[in-house]
């Protein structure tokens, strides 16, 4: 079965880090598309930022310059690098992925735990 082990949230002050990690097990034939959606109280859930397997990035606009997404292709692993934290980012992130699965045809999505990060005021 393919699982989305998330890890690396946490609570911060202002101005702080942290890197989010996803890493993804199971029987995959590749991985098309990795990516970051978060989720406040009360609000939406919007995606954050996504990477290809070919390394194309897209970021929210109210990230940009202070989030980064990356990956390593051979542990089947997507990073959040969050720089610059503002009590707006706080919210639980989630990990999505696109895949596809060995001998079976066609794409499939798959959702993390999800994560809380708390940036304080």
């Amino acid at each position: 079965q393919v699982q989305l082990v998330e890890s690396g949230g946490g609570l911060v002050q202002a101005g702080g880090s942290l890197r989010l990690s996803c890493a993804a097990s199971g029987i995959i034939f590749s991985i098309n598309a990795m990516g970051w959606y978060r989720q406040a109280p009360g609000k939406q859930r919007e995606l954050v930022a996504s990477i290809t397997s070919g390394g194309t990035t897209t970021y929210l606009d109210s990230v940009k310059g202070r989030f980064t997404i990356s990956r390593d292709n051979a542990k089947n692993t997507v990073y959040l690098q969050m720089n610059s934290l503002k009590p707006e980012d706080t919210a639980i992130y989630y990990c999505n992925t696109y895949l596809a699965r060995v001998g079976v045809p066609g794409t499939y999505n798959y959702w993390g735990q999800g994560t809380q990060v708390t940036v304080s005021s």
